[in-house]
């Protein structure tokens, strides 16, 4: 059984390949996705992963708003989905905001760059601060 860190990994693997697909005429089913990185469904993967992409648009402006000189879409792939998860969670579900937020920089710790580390937390805490 995964733990939750590995679980928003997986959800966050699962989100940047939609959204490279989402930029191709490649066809795609989530379940799909979802199934190719893990062998079993899991509740928690599947609400973060719907969550975002039923809330993307909302996620977006919130992102836009408090990012500052970028915008979500000048975010690679990987940091786009991260910061999307974190967003979704402090918005939309009970996790508590130090949590979501310190998963999004651990993720991104191992994902991005320092300067894109230090972004997202400046962010996220900004949304944490005037958002939530």
């Amino acid at each position: 059984m995964k733990n939750r860190s590995e679980l928003r990994e997986i959800s966050m693997k699962v989100l940047y390949q939609k959204y490279i697909l989402d930029n191709t005429s490649t066809s795609y089913d989530i379940k799909s996705l979802i199934k190719e990185q893990l062998e079993v469904e899991n509740d928690f993967v599947n609400e973060l992963i719907n969550g975002v992409i039923d809330n993307q648009d909302k996620i977006n402006e919130l992102a836009n708003k408090y990012l500052v000189d970028w915008n979500i879409d000048r975010l690679s792939k990987v940091d786009k989905a991260i910061i999307s998860i974190a967003i979704y969670e402090l918005m939309y579900t009970e996790t508590p905001s130090v949590v979501a937020i310190n998963e999004a920089i651990e993720l991104s710790k191992k994902y991005s760059d320092e300067k894109v580390v230090k972004m997202l937390n400046a962010t996220l805490d900004k949304i944490y601060h005037n958002e939530v």
